[in-house]
């Protein structure tokens, strides 16, 4: 559910030049308001924005991969004029990277200054270096900080990348919005952020971080719905081939596959497919093109050779019946 990237620019930049705008008052006025960015959100995903803002809860999507939950808060914070801060999870993700830590470096520089200028109170030097002008934010305790332009949104991307302690750790911020660093003491927010999380289910999420969010899965669309993305995004792909490359996608994605593709592989494929200036498919150019749409070697193979002939002969007869 992309957007194409100058317009995403384009849009952003504006957004960012203009006041902020209130949170949205209606469950129609937040689908509005994500369909100004060209996301094409139903209503069920409207639903629960709209009480995740207006009850100042994080919301929690999962989903596969490629589905759009990352433009959600992207959309959020363009369509807002809010700030939008990003905490990407992996493997190994500790307090360091992801809440703050001390610049070391420049400490011992402060201390060695003082030091050579006749300094020689502990506690004087203990405090001067542990204060904010040594403290380097990462994205949770940056969420946390006032903003002209309104609270800004957290993402907080692939939480099912990192490891149950950091889990445990996100409950204070997520419960409280306050963070406590030992040095200084806790800091909190005036006005809690909007917070996103995703996950991609490649392991379950503890449920004590999922009690203080508002859940929603995020499906893979309907093919009408497919299309009309499609058609948003891609505005230079035919009536045509924009319905074979929805309802081929449809189809592979009823195979058994490792992978399905998701929107963002469809939105892709129809991007190549007009760039290789294709005005219908047919199966020599569908199998040149599987990359787009497929990410592993078995999956193609599984689609090599009659298979997709097969598959865009049904395609095709689906779509002369439904005319």
């Amino acid at each position: 559910m992309r957007r194409d990237k100058s317009a995403a620019d384009d849009y952003i930049a504006a957004m960012n030049k203009a006041f902020p705008r209130p949170l949205p008052d209606s469950i129609g006025a937040t689908v509005d308001l994500l369909a100004e960015a060209n996301y094409l959100a139903d209503r069920s995903l409207g639903t629960v924005l709209y009480l995740a803002l207006k009850m100042g809860r994080p919301i929690f999507l999962e989903g596969e991969a490629g589905v759009g939950k990352t433009e959600i808060a992207k959309v959020l914070s363009a369509s807002l004029g809010r700030r939008l801060i990003r905490l990407q999870c992996y493997e190994g993700l500790d307090v360091a990277a992801a809440v703050y830590e001390w610049n070391y470096a420049a400490q011992m520089i402060a201390i060695r200054v003082a030091e050579a200028g006749g300094e020689h109170d502990r506690g004087r030097l203990e405090h001067d270096v542990f204060s904010e002008r040594f403290l380097i934010k990462r994205p949770l305790l940056q969420a946390l900080e006032p903003d002209t332009a309104g609270a800004p949104v957290l993402l907080i991307d692939e939480i099912d990348r990192t490891d149950e302690a950091f889990e445990a750790f996100l409950l204070e911020v997520l419960g409280d919005f306050q963070i406590t660093i030992p040095e200084m003491g806790t800091v909190k927010a005036g006005q809690p952020p909007i917070v996103v999380i995703t996950s991609n289910r490649t392991r379950e999420v503890h449920d004590a971080l999922k009690r203080r969010c508002l859940y929603h899965w995020v499906g893979y669309p309907t093919a009408e719905r497919e299309l009309a993305i499609v058609r948003t995004k891609v505005p230079g792909v035919s009536k045509k081939l924009s319905e074979q490359v929805v309802a081929f996608v449809q189809a592979l994605r009823k195979q058994d596959l490792f992978k399905s593709p998701g929107v963002a592989e469809t939105l892709d494929w129809a991007g190549a497919l007009s760039e290789l200036d294709v005005v219908a498919l047919d199966p020599a150019t569908v199998s040149d093109t599987l990359g787009v749409l497929l990410k592993y070697q078995d999956d193609i193979a599984r689609l090599e050779g009659s298979k997709v002939k097969e598959m865009l002969d049904e395609v095709k007869s689906e779509l002369r019946a439904a005319e």
